[in-house]
Formats: C-alpha cells, sequence, structure tokens
C-alpha cells in the first residue's frame, strides 16, 4: 500500500512511484517479497528520496523462477517454462522464444560467395581478428576467390557457440548447383572458423552428436525447390516441426522464403517456417530481425 503521509516527495512524483511499487507488488509472489526491500524516505534531506544503505525493489526467485526485466524497468518474475531472454547485439528481448532451429541457405546467403562460379577447392586458409574474439580463419581462398562468413552470420554462429540460445539447433539447407559445387561449400564449411578452433561444420553438427543433418545440393533426392525436397528431408530427420524453424535465404535467385513459409506447414498449426530474406547477405541487422521476428510470430503458440 501507498501512504503518502510516509513520503516526502510533490505529490504527482508521489502518485508515479505508487504506481511502480504497485506493479512491482502484482508482479512478485507474496512469499518472494520483503517488506525490507521497500523503499524508506530519507532522513537527511527531502530531497534525496532514497538512502545510500537501502537497496531497490526486486523480486527473490527460486531457481525454477526467472527474473525478466518488464515495462517500467521493475523486475517482474516469470516461470513459464518456454520462455527465456533472447539477446540481439546489445538488446534482451525479455520474455520472448527462439526458434528450435536456425536454417541457413549458404551462397550469398551465409558467406559472399556462389560456389557454381568457383573453379578450384578451397586450400589458403585466411586469418585474421574474428570479430573481437581473436585472430582465426575468417577466409578460405578458392583459387583467386576469397569465401569469408557474412558479419550477421559470424555473429548469430558465434552467439549460438556461446550458448545463448539453450536447446537451439543449426542446419543448412542450399541448392548449390553442380556436385562440384557441394564439394567447394562442403570444404569451406570445415574450414571457415567462428572462433580460433572452431568451424562452422563444428556449430552445425554440435546439436546432433556431429551426424550431418544438412541439405546442400540439387542432386537427388534433393531439388533447386527447398520446399518440395530439403525442407521435408530436414523435418523427417531432425523431428524439429516447421513451425519451430527459422529460415535465411538471399532470395535472389527465387523466393525460396515464400515457397517455405507457405508449403511446409505442420498439420495442426497451418504454419510453417518463419522465414527472411537477405539479398545483401546475412547482416548483423538481418540476423536480428529474423530473430525478433520468430520471437513476435511464434511467441506463445
Amino acid at each position: 500500500a501507498c501512504d503518502s503521509r510516509s513520503m516526502v516527495v510533490p505529490l504527482r512524483l508521489e502518485k508515479t512511484l505508487c504506481l511502480c511499487l504497485s506493479l512491482s507488488l502484482l508482479a512478485c509472489p507474496a512469499s518472494s517479497f520483503s517488506p525490507a526491500q521497500l523503499p524508506l524516505r530519507s532522513s537527511s534531506s527531502s530531497s534525496s528520496l532514497f538512502s545510500t544503505s537501502q537497496q531497490p525493489l526486486a523480486c527473490q526467485t527460486s531457481p525454477s523462477v526467472k527474473p525478466l526485466r518488464g515495462a517500467l524497468g521493475v523486475l517482474s518474475c516469470a516461470s513459464s517454462p518456454d520462455t527465456t531472454a533472447v539477446s540481439a547485439g546489445d538488446s534482451t528481448m525479455a520474455g520472448t522464444m527462439y526458434p528450435e532451429m536456425v536454417v541457413f541457405d549458404l551462397d550469398a546467403c551465409l558467406w559472399d560467395q556462389e560456389m557454381y562460379t568457383l573453379d578450384s577447392m578451397p586450400s589458403t586458409k585466411v586469418v585474421g581478428d574474428l570479430n573481437g574474439r581473436g585472430e582465426g580463419v575468417k577466409g578460405v581462398m578458392s583459387g583467386s576467390d576469397k569465401i569469408s562468413l557474412h558479419p550477421g552470420a559470424l555473429l548469430a554462429l558465434q552467439e549460438f557457440h556461446d550458448g545463448k540460445y539453450p536447446g537451439m539447433k543449426l542446419a543448412a539447407a542450399s541448392s548449390a548447383d553442380t556436385p562440384f559445387a557441394v564439394k567447394i561449400g562442403r570444404q569451406a564449411l570445415k574450414m571457415l572458423e567462428v572462433v580460433p578452433g572452431v568451424t562452422v561444420w563444428d556449430c552445425l553438427t554440435a546439436a546432433w552428436g556431429g551426424k550431418d543433418v544438412n541439405q546442400i545440393g540439387r542432386s537427388p533426392p534433393l531439388s533447386s525447390d527447398k520446399a518440395a525436397t530439403h525442407f521435408p528431408i530436414l523435418r523427417e530427420m531432425t523431428g524439429v516441426r516447421f513451425d519451430k524453424m527459422l529460415f535465411f535465404d538471399d532470395c535472389n535467385w527465387g523466393d525460396h522464403c515464400t515457397k517455405v513459409a507457405t508449403r511446409c506447414l505442420e498439420p495442426d498449426t497451418k504454419l510453417g517456417p518463419v522465414t527472411l530474406k537477405t539479398p545483401m547477405g546475412l547482416r548483423v541487422q538481418e540476423w536480428q530481425m529474423g530473430m525478433k521476428k520468430y520471437a513476435e510470430e511464434r511467441g506463445g503458440k
């Protein structure tokens, strides 16, 4: 309860404080709140609301309850097992869901080259800074062409490697034009590093116990139509529902995103993968937008 006689503050500020305290009390279970946590009037000055020795209002949570930052910047208590904090860059989206599996197209999406245009197997490694995480293989040479990850792809893989999204899995779905293009792509995946000593391939296979679930190429049973082959095979091999997937594709040679989103549907929900087009490659903003879009479209579903 708010008692105006105990607050030596202007009435308008007092009402705002009462609202904040009321919201905080409603957000926290009664058993987790201590009266000692209430702010007290400073005895030294009427212009200072809190004494320096007092602690701000907070929720004391059990291990099964996750503290989330809610409205007005106060802490609320959430116990739903299906929600967690999703970080995108420097911002935190609290109380939202992330996909069970993220699927990446390769050419012109995950990295900056089209494999069918290359004529040599990757061999020479280009060492450089991995987004401030140390020196590692940031590029591989295919003849005179360098294959490098787009910035958003590197960030996505680093966040996955750091365990920012517990339980999330990764896979690749690429309709590389020729068998030789497939070989170049697979070799590049095994050479390019996310952090020193950890390759893109390591990340793609980490959640599958080293098993290769990636669908790369268009030779049977694959085709040029990812909605007809790549995604149904991923669904069968991984057991991950279509509506729990997030898919990134440049879509410069065909609208794979729309095809996958509208044709690969779960029978019960009639929903397919959340998709995002990356015509300029997977930049940081596209990675963040994709995770946000998934949270908005699938949160609570």
